[in-house]
């Protein structure tokens, strides 16, 4: 068994936004919280600084004190419409399915950005192998012009929706925008480096028609610390990598939504298959199965388009996000 440690490097990666950003009018309201804040700092009043401070990020912007000033910004870019296609500015503002009767057998989330090919090749293989009651939801997450004059085509596929968002927002909020979106009962996220050669949903439903199964997917990885991992064959693990990660959609309301600072894909999958399993203090935890599916795996081009190095550096937050909420959770780790 190969061993293959998850990469730590010192900070925080920083993604490039795409060109479409618009101008957004500070609210009365919010300029007036600004304006009350600025007057408690003055009175080195803190607590009622803290409080105003609150009220302004619930209401989406944010406030950074300059001296005895301050700027306003919106905390999430906006959305906006051109020509009829609307681009979501956060995953909030996408129009959540969350709460309506579960249809269909699942839906399949797939995320865009940069390589046009790899979506086609996965959503051909989607559409010659899956069994009926399959949805696809497609977050085109600031697209690269290339993507971009794909999408069209992809719109138009049967049963597939594509959610465009109008700044790269990362992986974990780009997930979270199609999780809004999913329709069925089981929400299947597939990277756009795996290939389908047969049904890969059917297994995964199954696998968890089984109430104690959280997780379910094609790869799996354990780890006895929750610090090294190392692959595993089919069966119970500690966590299921994200080239293909199912669960339940009603997870997503009762142990969602992802964290979005998650904005590199690196260790989200640990992230999320730990939060899936995790029942609570004094619980039994619930499982995470990988089963054997009819796939093939291509380059994975958000890995080997880094350098080791931004490879290290984009890695290091999202372990560190892994231990501090999980690295005292023993029960978790193992199989």
């Amino acid at each position: 068994m190969v061993v293959r440690p998850r990469a730590i490097s010192s900070t925080d990666e920083v993604l490039p936004s795409a060109s479409l950003v618009s101008r957004q009018r500070i609210p009365d309201e919010v300029l007036a919280l600004a304006h009350a804040r600025l007057q408690a700092r003055a009175a080195r009043d803190w607590p009622e600084a803290d409080r105003l401070r609150a009220e302004i990020e619930a209401a989406g912007w944010k406030i950074v004190d300059r001296g005895t000033d301050f700027a306003l910004s919106p905390a999430a870019p906006p959305t906006v419409e051109e020509a009829g296609t609307v681009r979501y500015g956060s995953s909030a503002a996408v129009p959540s399915r969350l709460e309506e009767p579960a249809t269909g057998l699942a839906t399949v989330v797939l995320v865009a950005t940069d390589w046009p090919a790899d979506l086609d090749r996965a959503l051909a293989a989607l559409a010659a192998t899956s069994p009926q009651g399959v949805s696809v939801v497609v977050v085109a997450d600031g697209p690269s012009d290339e993507q971009e004059a794909t999408l069209d085509a992809v719109a138009n596929r049967p049963s597939v929706e594509v959610v465009r968002t109008s700044e790269r927002l990362g992986q974990a909020a780009a997930l979270n925008a199609g999780y809004r979106r999913a329709s069925a009962g089981v929400v299947v996220v597939l990277d756009t480096s795996v290939e389908p050669t047969g049904d890969i949903v059917t297994p995964l439903v199954a696998a968890l028609g089984d109430p104690a199964v959280g997780v379910a997917g094609g790869w799996g990885i354990v780890s006895d610390d929750l610090r090294r991992f190392s692959d595993a064959p089919p069966g119970d693990v500690t966590a299921i990598e994200g080239y293909a990660l199912a669960f339940r959609r009603e997870d997503v309301m009762a142990r969602g939504p992802l964290d979005e600072r998650f904005r590199f894909y690196r260790n989200l999958d640990i992230w999320w298959s730990l939060v899936l399993r995790d029942a609570g203090d004094g619980a039994a935890p619930r499982r995470a199965v990988a089963v054997k599916l009819p796939a093939a795996r291509h380059e994975h081009r958000g890995w080997t388009s880094l350098s080791d190095d931004e490879r290290d550096r984009l890695s290091k937050r999202n372990f560190y996000r892994i231990i501090d909420r999980f690295g005292s959770r023993t029960d978790l780790a193992g199989r």
